[in-house]
């Protein structure tokens, strides 16, 4: 029983600690746009506050904010996202839009950072001695670091390298960098901008 009490308050620990979280799903198709803005009839739709826990510390850490966008062509002629339409601050500084493969190294889990958890190896359990014979045996220890740290370590790595690849997979099924979007024409995105704050965005014709 106090091998059980042990394990679960190492287990509880790890829960208010750094523990791997998983990723939800955005599907920026599904979102309800709350901001919109439009320039020579080319509406663009955004939304910040997208990711949750460990990938929304990251956000903040790293000055890097992840936006869904809806962009619809009404313009009469194709334009392509990054070239003939960019995307400004309210101020008019142009806004920094990270390439795929750097946002998702940006602002994804780091696996290899739970191997803390193997420091929980070496743990053993000392059993409370009890005088209840004249001649006691020599208490036996519990090597429960053994099972304790590997799990945690391995099982946050898992648990951290599946959340990535969710991600990852979303941000290429979502990249618009140099998408060509054709007039009458709806497009969604992801893209990961450089700011520190949710800063209104304006879309820029060219």
């Amino acid at each position: 029983m106090r091998i059980i009490k042990i394990i679960l308050l190492l287990i509880a620990s790890c829960s208010f600690m750094s523990c791997a979280s998983g990723y939800k799903i955005i599907e920026p198709t599904t979102i309800d746009y709350n901001t919109t803005n439009e320039s020579g009839n080319v509406k663009l739709e955004y939304k910040y506050d997208l990711l949750h826990k460990k990938n929304a510390k990251k956000e903040e850490k790293k000055g890097v904010k992840l936006v869904a966008i809806r962009i619809t062509n009404n313009s009469g002629k194709a334009v392509m996202f990054g070239r003939d339409a960019t995307l400004t601050f309210e101020n008019g500084t142009e806004v920094y839009v990270m390439e795929n493969q750097k946002a998702f190294k940006t602002l994804k889990q780091s696996p290899a950072s739970y191997l803390w958890y193997l420091l929980l190896t070496p743990i053993n359990l000392y059993p409370t001695e009890t005088k209840s014979s004249r001649f006691p045996e020599k208490p036996s220890t519990t090597p429960i670091g053994v099972i304790l740290g590997p799990g945690l370590a391995g099982g946050n790595m898992i648990a951290a390298s599946s959340a990535n690849k969710k991600f990852k997979q979303e941000l290429l099924d979502y990249n618009l960098n140099g998408t060509i979007i054709k007039n009458g024409e709806t497009k969604y995105g992801l893209i990961a901008i450089k700011a520190d704050s949710f800063d209104t965005l304006k879309l820029k014709i060219e």
